[in-house]
């Protein structure tokens, strides 16, 4: 994400007999095939004081034209004029790679009012360019280029990340993370991949500025383009550091965390395996514990994982034989609380089909939170290979855990 250093103007301005062409070697031969620019509206009077510095310049005679420009900056009085009295300096300022110089010729063109339309971008791209180069303490004049040229090039992303990068430098975050956000977007609408520098940084001054809204969008536009376990779990572990998770929406969170194979290390699957005992699901937690151990994530002869599992395994015999009578009681309430425990329960097991029918039974009968339960429904269709039907439910999930129904989606997106 570097800011723009180079000149592309290639503008043939003509007085008298003579021409000065202010481009790079790289846009000259292109200049050539192109139909010639009008001559400038320049009077007589300036006229003659231009053409002893046009002379030098011609002839690349840089003390001579610096020796030149007094007289030719007193005689240029018009709009066109002080214009081909930029583009001089410019060529002067290339000659004897004089940055200062060069900024300077810049601000002249565009402050002459009579630079073609088509030559504004770039103008204003280099005008931000060298005043970054020239004082890149003072940023100011810097941003008001850049913000100039966005409005010409609205959806310009490199225009955009630039301005960003500005911005953060000038201890301006929420500009900054909006400006990242609008550059992805225009990046993506070029059909062109995005860079994940560009995620990384926007989230990263999304995160840092504490702005959660935008920071969950990018971070969960971060796991949908580069779906790493790494991004997977700084994503979500920035999700949980934003947002006041209850014990059982960081449950659902961890959930999603092994599911993207994020988890990482002995302490992500303990917690895992502790709050689903803990929780009253201890199918699961030993399957937890298991699964972490065939990964080799985790090693069942220690003494504080191997008390885990003596202890769920020791409850599992019971609740599974509880399950069929909850079942029945749960159809008969009147209330779907019972149906939705059971329904965890099942899941827990594996049983997803059993699971689902179980959620769908406690929406039916409410009274319960129906964005936990969509969520779980989501989940065990997931599980069971119904993408069209865990979609819906997903969609369906509304209020608080609605974001983390949205990064159950971006890990849907990306099942084949």
């Amino acid at each position: 994400m570097k800011l723009v250093s180079r000149f592309a103007l290639g503008v043939a301005l003509v007085i008298g007999g003579g021409a000065v062409v202010a481009t790079s070697p790289a846009e000259a031969k292109k200049k050539q095939e192109e139909p010639a620019k009008p001559q400038l509206q320049i009077s007589k009077e300036e006229r003659a004081a231009l053409m002893p510095l046009q002379t030098a310049v011609t002839a690349k005679d840089w003390a001579a034209a610096q020796a030149a420009l007094p007289a030719a900056e007193a005689g240029a009085t018009s709009g066109d004029a002080k214009r081909y009295l930029g583009y001089m300096l410019l060529q002067i300022g290339i000659g004897v790679n004089d940055e200062a110089m060069q900024a300077r010729a810049v601000d002249t063109i565009i402050a002459s009012g009579t630079a073609p339309a088509a030559d504004l971008p770039q103008l204003y791209s280099n005008q931000a360019a060298l005043a970054m180069r020239v004082n890149p303490v003072n940023r100011a004049k810097a941003e008001a280029a850049f913000t100039r040229l966005l409005e010409l090039t609205p959806n310009d992303p490199e225009v955009l990340v630039n301005l960003a990068k500005l911005k953060t430098e000038m201890k301006k975050p929420q500009e900054a993370a909006t400006l990242l956000d609008r550059a992805i977007a225009a990046k993506k609408a070029t059909g062109q991949p995005v860079d994940v520098s560009w995620y990384r940084y926007g989230l990263k001054i999304a995160y840092e500025g504490r702005m959660a809204p935008l920071a969950l969008k990018m971070s969960r536009d971060l796991v949908t383009a580069y779906p790493t376990k790494e991004n997977w779990r700084d994503s979500l572990l920035i999700y949980r550091d934003l947002t006041n998770l209850d014990k059982a929406a960081n449950i659902d969170l961890l959930r999603l965390m092994r599911a993207t194979n994020s988890l990482s290390g002995e302490r992500d699957w303990f917690e895992l395996a502790e709050a689903l005992d803990n929780g009253g699901l201890p199918g699961e937690a030993k399957a937890v514990l298991e699964s972490g151990a065939s990964q080799r994530m985790v090693d069942l002869k220690k003494p504080v994982f191997a008390e885990l599992l003596r202890t769920t395994s020791g409850r599992i015999a019971g609740d599974r034989a509880s399950l069929a009578g909850a079942e029945t009681k749960a159809m008969a309430s009147a209330t779907g609380q019972l149906a939705l425990s059971t329904g965890d329960a099942y899941y827990g097991y594996g049983d997803y089909a059993k699971a689902a029918s179980l959620y769908r039974t406690a929406l039916t009968k409410g009274s319960v939170d129906a964005s936990t339960v969509n969520l779980h429904l989501g989940m065990a269709l997931a599980a069971s290979n119904d993408r069209a039907g865990a979609e819906a439910a997903f969609r369906a999930v509304t209020g608080a855990r609605a974001d983390i129904a949205a990064y159950w989606l971006a890990w849907l997106s990306q099942r084949a």
